[in-house]
Order: structure tokens, then sequence, then C-alpha cells
């Protein structure tokens, strides 16, 4: 006995506008598409939801996220939205009156590029609106944050501590700590913080996948097991909350090299877990942002000539994580945002070139030239895009890199001609994790508060059901699921999302409004609109 699904627009994404007029589905399982006579004359049915005409899709699934940090957004204060330099510094004063002297106050996702004025926060302001609480404010990329004097007290960092490899600790003109930390040295900070407890990371995980189901998701390709002490208290709060709780999410664990040891000697390994937490490849970071110039590129950043970023590992380093990797029996999964970046991991995969046809994943690679991509065709690889970065990066980026290095930059819809497989992500918190809103980017390459609508590189723009598809086939692609999810199928994962709307013949501008209806898991329904 199972569960019928029909009286709605079913479409399956096997192929561009293929749809049915009923779904059966069984114990977390698709048993059979077709008409609701023939699946009522085959099989006893237990349930039938009535989609009232809404429309039905495969789960969408984000391919890149940080779903405890996402979730630690919606217990912080939360600066992503903020207009001005002036409102943060508020805001982490109102924060300060209800704390008790000398506890931290944690902020995400300040912005400068939505300010008038575009200076970032020092911790001079910092300390004369809060002066007796350690304060940590992290930058909306996640490669930055700045902090205050008695945080930087906290951590023991003063104007003689060296720059950590693959870091930066920013001084003023006069050679003062200004109180902003860029990527690596980050790291000194971040071990000088309290220790986060279990039931932390369970809240922050329990508000993470309640989000992502009213967003429609049905999993996340996820990045966050070294960041919260060890790697077994992490993983072990995925396990409480996703299976003892019964919070039922397909969550894909990116494992971070600075952990991998652990993982191996605690008998795991690639895609070993359950249906709903399994291990993917070895993280990488190989540089850093644009926001902070720190992503590495081929050539000087064009409004700051004295800088081409930063490399989070020497090329010999590099080297020698791909080969522990592939020591491991894994593929890698590599954070790049510049294209030198992108250069000098896709030489270490020709070096060290991946095992068992195992899918290695360049993550971002928006900063691209032409031989880089002539360069990948070919190879067992993936790229993990986040197409909200188009409304988010420009119009400033074109000043940053300059428009004669624009021609391949964001450029998907090139990508995917050649023949490159793309999946879609949100890398949320850095940008919203609703799939929607990425979707409305690959779509419009539009930035939704911009009154004049002005497109950005239009050549770039995707169909409708090549951005669906970088969320349900490219998701599953990415992890090895192509032959189990992504699709409405037989034989694949009762994973769904049901949509007011049907973004086919809809206005793309709907794709903004709360349209989710259902988020169905393993044949669960998680999340109902009220």
């Amino acid at each position: 006995m199972g569960t019928l699904w029909t009286n709605g627009k079913i479409y399956t994404m096997q192929s561009e506008g293929h749809m049915v007029e009923a779904v059966y589905t069984e114990n977390g399982t698709i048993r059979e598409l077709g008409s609701v006579e023939e699946i009522r004359n085959k099989y006893t049915i237990e349930e039938t939801i009535d989609l009232h005409n809404r429309v039905m899709f495969p789960g969408f699934v984000d391919s890149h996220m940080h779903l405890i940090g996402h979730g630690e957004t919606l217990l912080r204060l939360d600066l992503s939205q903020m207009k001005s330099k002036k409102e943060v510094l508020d805001a982490v004063a109102e924060k300060a009156e209800i704390l008790p002297e000398g506890q931290w106050i944690f902020g995400e996702g300040w912005n400068e590029n939505l300010w008038d004025d575009a200076e970032v926060i020092s911790k001079h302001e910092l300390d004369s609106v809060v002066p007796n609480h350690p304060v940590l404010l992290k930058r909306i990329c996640r490669h930055a944050m700045v902090v205050n004097s008695l945080a930087l007290k906290e951590a023991n960092i003063s104007e003689r501590t060296p720059h950590p490899v693959g870091g930066l600790i920013e001084k003023d003109d006069e050679g003062r700590l200004n109180g902003l930390l860029k990527d690596k040295a980050q790291d000194l900070m971040t071990e000088a913080l309290p220790a986060i407890s279990s039931s932390y990371l369970e809240a922050a995980l329990s508000k993470g996948i309640e989000s992502c189901w009213e967003n429609g998701l049905v999993g996340g390709h996820t990045e966050d097991l070294s960041y919260y002490g060890n790697f077994n208290k992490t993983y072990n709060a995925f396990k409480q909350t996703i299976n003892n709780d019964n919070k039922k999410f397909r969550a894909h664990l990116l494992v971070h090299h600075e952990v991998i040891n652990d993982w191996h000697e605690e008998g795991h390994q690639f895609l070993g877990g359950n249906d709903f937490i399994e291990f993917g490849a070895m993280k990488i970071f190989a540089d850093g942002a644009l926001g902070g110039r720190t992503a590495l590129l081929s050539y000087p950043y064009a409004d700051d000539p004295g800088t081409k970023g930063v490399s989070i590992h020497s090329q010999e380093n590099l080297l020698e994580l791909v080969e522990k990797a592939r020591s491991l029996q894994l593929p890698i999964a590599v954070h790049t945002i510049g294209d030198q970046a992108f250069e000098n991991v896709v030489d270490a995969i020709n070096v060290h070139p991946s095992k068992q046809l195992r899918r290695d994943r360049l993550i971002h690679a928006q900063i691209l030239r032409e031989e880089l991509i002539e360069k990948i065709k070919g190879l067992p690889l993936i790229l993990d895009i986040q197409p909200r970065f188009v409304p988010s990066d420009f119009p400033w980026v074109i000043d940053r890199l300059g428009e004669e290095n624009m021609k391949y930059n964001y450029a998907w819809k090139t990508l995917l001609e050649r023949g490159i497989h793309c999946a879609g992500g949100s890398d949320a918190p850095i940008e919203p994790v609703n799939p929607l809103w990425g979707i409305h980017a690959a779509v419009t390459r539009t930035n939704p508060m911009d009154r004049e609508k002005t497109v950005y590189m239009p050549e770039e723009r995707l169909s409708m059901f090549e951005a669906i598809s970088l969320f349900t086939r490219g998701s599953a692609y990415a992890c090895h699921h192509e032959d189990d999810r992504g699709m409405i199928k037989e034989g694949y994962t009762a994973d769904f999302t049901v949509l007011e709307k049907d973004p086919f013949t809809s206005d793309p501008d709907e794709l903004l409004e709360k349209i989710v209806s259902l988020t169905v898991v393993d044949d669960t329904i998680v999340y109902s609109k009220k």
C-alpha cells in the first residue's frame, strides 16, 4: 500500500516539458508513473494527495551550502540586509544592552557593497559603541571578519603577530590593527572562541533544516565538519538532529581536509552513511573571495593593481592534498573563485587524476578564461555554481576585475553549451538559501532590488528548464545519485517540491514570492504552507 499524488502539474524533469498525470510512491520510493486509472487498477492506494492544481517537481537540492552556518544566521545578529555601517553598529550596540558584560556578540553577513559609504567597519568603531563585549562580525562572503579590541585580546593577536599562511591580518596606514582578519587569519580568532556546545549545534541544524524545508529544499551538500570543535562532535549533531530527531533531510557532507584523518580513523568511506546522511568529497580551499580581493587571479585587480589575491596553499601543498584524497579513494571539492586558483586545481587534478570515475567538484568557478573551459572538457568533474552571485556581485565586480576580463565570468550558459556539468547551490549563508531565487537569477541575470532591471551579460541567461535542472538533476549528478535522485522516475526517491505557481508559464519575478506549498522528503510531507 502506498500514496497516490495527482490532480496537479507534475514535471518529471526527465526531459523538457515531460509531465505525468499521477505518481505512486511506497516506502520512500517512486514505484509508478502514469494515469490515475492505471495506478488505481494496479495498486492498493492507502492515501491520495490532491495537489489542487499545484505544480510538483523532483525535490530541490542545494549543491553547495553550510547548513550549520545557515542555521546560525537564524540564531545570531543578521546583518545581511543592513544598508549602512551605522545600522550595523546600532544593532551591535542594541545587542550589547541585553547581554551580560563580557559576553561575546556575534553577527553574520555584513556587506559594505550595500552601503552608500562602502568603507568597511573598523575595530575602533566597534570599540566606540561596544567597549565591554568581545565582538565578531563575519562578512557576507565568510572570507573576512571584523573584531574589536577585546576580541583581539582574547585571541592574543597584536601588531607583532605574523600573517598566517593563506591569511591577512590587516593594519591601518600607521601600522596598527584595524580589526579585519581575512581568510586563514580568521582561524586565529575562531580558535579563541568559547567552546560550542552540542545543543547549540543541534539547535542551529534544526533551524537550518526547517528553513530549507520552507524554501522547498529536500537536501543539501554541506560543508561544516571542521569549524565547531571536532569532527565527531559535529557529525554527531547531524546524526542526532536528522536521524534521532527525525528531521528528514538529505545531507551530503563534504569533509574538510583538516579533519580528514579523523574521518578516516573512524572508518568512514566515500558515500558511506545512510539514506539521509552520507559523506562526499574532501573539501579544500584554494583561494579567498572577491569582496576582500583575496580570490586568486592571473592578473592584477583592476581597482587595486598591487594585488592578484591570495593563494591558500602553495602548489606543492595543493598537490599533496589532492594526493591525500586519492589515497583515501576520494574525489575533491575545491573552493575556486579566481581563474588562477581554478587553473592551479585543474593542474593538480591532471597530476593526480580521480580514481574509479569519482567526480571532482570545483566550487564557484565564476572567474574563468576560455582556455580553462577547454582544459576541463572531458574530465570527470562538475562545477558547483551559485547563480545568486550575479545579483550580488554586479555591477561592482566589473570595476574590480576590469571590463576586458569579463567575457567568461559567471558564464553559466557557455559552460552548459560546452558540455560542462553544473549543479546549483546558494553557498548559504553567503547567499539566501531559497533555490527559487537562484533560479530567478540564472534565468533573468538581474538584481531584484534594481528598479531598472539591468540584465548583466544577457547572453548567459539560462532557460527555465536549465535553471531548475541545476537544483534537481545537477545536484544529483554532483553527488553520484543521478540514478536515484533528481527526477520523478520509477525507482527514484520520493522527494518532491510543490509550488503554487508554474515557473514555465509564470513571469520569472513570481519566483521571488513565497510560492513553496509542500516539501516532501522520503514520502513524508515535512513542510506545508499554512
